[in-house]
């Protein structure tokens, strides 16, 4: 009878393993795909280029704002609840998204999918911490992480081949099977699961933060057009500032918070943490910028653009299992640290290859690129929920979360407007005044209107200014990546460290942070 019993264990939290792994498939492939199609999206829907980034923006902000909300909501009303919720939401909008008339429609639709896809996401994941223990649990979010690499290598391509075949639209129909499989299984198999403990959603604090994050991503994304010291873009930044003061107040007095601030006092904490950012400018944000710069700038169909992310996230589909079974010799900050530090050779191998240059010279180091990221993908995840008690893997999901998703919108938006203004700066005196203007054309792909802008340019100083542009970025991209390899192997461990030792590290860790919180929650009065 306890074997029956045990198999029967055994089958569901594989299900599970399997409905939370296709919504991960999923996530990628919503963010992929919009990139791949964002040149026929922004034929068919037009727009401006500010529009036009926010078409990968939305998704991006309303995904990393939200995750710490949906965490606490997972932990307070259920893990399960939660992860069905999400998956309707992100895929009735996602049904929605193709039926997108404008390209306005076409951002508040993205925003309200990333809504949806925080919610799957953070109800999913503190799930599956549920079902598995120490080094299982480990495992069982490389898998996670390789499911990531599924959507990451073949969104590109898949996506490519559904636009040429059917048109932009059918980018979304995978989207949407993958979350009605994943909602199928979760409803029979997952059990559900929340906090004792949990007191319900800190709105105050899930506000604040979400109104400090739009506004710092308006701000950043209006400035490479409007200019850094316009009014609207002043008044955007220093808005952020003040609302993640607020927010961190807000955080310092209520006896629950989403995020505990007190938490950060303890280095194996921030390594995770920066760990959880790396990936947004060493990888994220290529996925971005370079099937624009395919399709976009160089002029490959997007197939073949497509083609050519497989080398970049190829890796993906392979590697975060194997760095899961590297544990069992290797540190975790070991294998992370020296995965940073590959991706940054990588980055910097990328750089002295310039638009134009014949496709299959790229292949290496992209190849390099994914290699060294696919490393620490496969343990983050795993090491987040690490640190924490399993009773509050939500706010351990929702926080290491929200640090990678809203660290990889914002690296984005602040990405993309400073490559804009290196290829306005390369312009130089070519361009005059409408140096800026060309320049944010060309960040979107938009080759032929950055041409009629300026008839007397040539079109090879356009591809050089752009192509200058984007070798400067990707060495800056090198040194953050190198800075941050270090930074992450002396903050995230010693060496010989089993999981189970970061697992006890963590529950110690978060014992005194919540003793120091309740202590302070005496003394202050609620906000």
């Amino acid at each position: 009878m306890r074997d029956n019993t045990y198999a029967v264990t055994a089958a569901a939290r594989l299900f599970v393993l399997i409905a939370v792994c296709c919504a991960a498939v999923a996530m990628p492939l919503t963010f992929t795909g919009t990139a791949v199609g964002l040149p026929a999206i922004s034929r068919a829907l037009g727009g401006s280029p500010i529009a036009l980034n926010w078409a990968t923006n939305a998704f991006m902000l309303s995904f990393g704002s939200t995750l710490m909300a949906a965490g606490a909501l997972a932990d307070s009303y259920g893990r399960k609840r939660i992860f069905l919720s999400g998956l309707f939401i992100f895929a009735l909008f996602s049904v929605g998204l193709a039926f997108a008339g404008d390209i306005v429609w076409f951002d508040v639709l993205r925003a309200l999918q990333g809504i949806g896809a925080a919610a799957a996401f953070s109800g999913g994941m503190a799930s599956l911490a549920q079902e598995f223990d120490g080094a299982a649990r480990l495992r069982a979010f490389s898998i996670v992480g390789a499911s990531f690499g599924i959507g990451l290598a073949f969104g590109p391509i898949a996506s490519g081949w559904m636009i040429a075949m059917f048109g932009w639209p059918a980018i979304f129909v995978l989207v949407v099977a993958l979350a009605v499989t994943a909602f199928v299984l979760g409803a029979i198999f997952m059990r559900e699961s929340r906090d004792p403990k949990a007191s319900g959603l800190d709105w105050k604090g899930a506000l604040s933060f979400t109104a400090a994050l739009t506004a710092l991503t308006f701000g950043v994304l209006q400035a490479p057009e409007s200019g850094w010291s316009d009014p609207l873009v002043i008044v955007m930044l220093v808005a952020s500032v003040l609302l993640f003061t607020a927010f961190g107040l807000i955080e310092r007095a209520v006896a629950r918070p989403m995020l505990d601030l007190t938490l950060f006092r303890y280095p194996r904490f921030v390594g995770v943490q920066l760990l959880a950012a790396a990936p947004a400018y060493a990888f994220v944000v290529l996925l971005i910028l370079l099937p624009v710069r395919f399709i976009g700038i160089e002029g490959m169909d997007e197939i073949a653009g497509g083609r050519m992310m497989i080398a970049l996230s190829g890796p993906l589909l392979v590697l975060p299992i194997a760095a899961g079974l590297l544990t069992r010799w290797f540190a975790p900050a070991t294998i992370c640290g020296a995965g940073l530090a590959i991706s940054a050779g990588g980055l910097f191998w990328l750089s002295q290859f310039p638009v134009g240059s014949e496709p299959v010279a790229l292949i290496a180091p992209l190849l390099t690129i994914g290699v060294g990221i696919s490393l620490p993908w496969g343990l983050m995840d795993g090491l987040a929920v690490s640190v924490v008690p399993k009773e509050r893997a939500g706010m351990a999901t929702g926080i290491f979360s929200t640090t990678r998703v809203a660290g990889e919108g914002v690296a984005l938006a602040v990405v993309t407007a400073v490559l804009s203004v290196l290829t306005s700066a390369n312009l130089g005196g070519s361009a005059g005044d409408q140096a800026g203007a060309i320049a944010q054309r060309l960040v979107t792909g938009d080759l032929q209107d950055a041409a009629v802008l300026l008839p007397s340019i040539s079109q090879t100083a356009l591809l050089q200014g752009y192509s200058d542009g984007f070798s400067s970025l990707l060495w800056l991209l090198t040194a953050i990546t190198g800075l941050t390899a270090v930074v992450v192997f002396l903050f995230l461990g010693r060496g010989g460290e089993t999981v189970e030792d970061i697992e006890e590290e963590g529950e110690l860790a978060v014992a005194a942070a919540a003793m120091q919180s309740d202590e302070a929650g005496l003394c202050q009065p609620a906000l």
